[in-house]
């Protein structure tokens, strides 16, 4: 399915990082060239900059390996961070209560394809 329409993705799934989060560093590379997207991940000052950044190297190397595209010539077609299961953990409140902490945790999917010709 994927080689007909010469696209090639990569998924980081349950990353320590909320959604929210990583959201905000992976709306900035969505649309750019592959190599112009690298150098704003490497700049960016965010803790999920470099899990995105691993993601979208991942693609571009699934897609020259598994589908012989030309590196100079992609772009990042979609990026997207979706919610990953939330890990509840309990803090200790006054008179005995607790308070539940959701740790959250993202998946993260780069997809990258050739530009258009023309």
């Amino acid at each position: 399915m994927a080689s007909s329409r010469t696209e090639a993705h990569a998924t980081a799934r349950m990353v320590r990082i909320a959604p929210r989060k990583v959201r905000l560093v992976v709306d900035q590379i969505r649309g750019k060239d592959a190599a112009e997207a690298i150098s704003i991940l490497r700049f960016t000052n965010r803790g999920a900059a470099e899990a995105v950044e691993k993601v979208l190297k991942s693609a571009i190397a699934n897609a020259e390996h598994n589908f012989d595209m030309n590196i100079e010539n992609l772009v990042v077609s979609e990026a997207y961070a979706n919610e990953g299961p939330t890990l509840k953990r309990f803090r200790p409140r006054a008179k005995g209560a607790a308070s539940r902490i959701n740790k959250r945790t993202s998946h993260i999917t780069v997809v990258v394809s050739e530009k258009k010709e023309g």
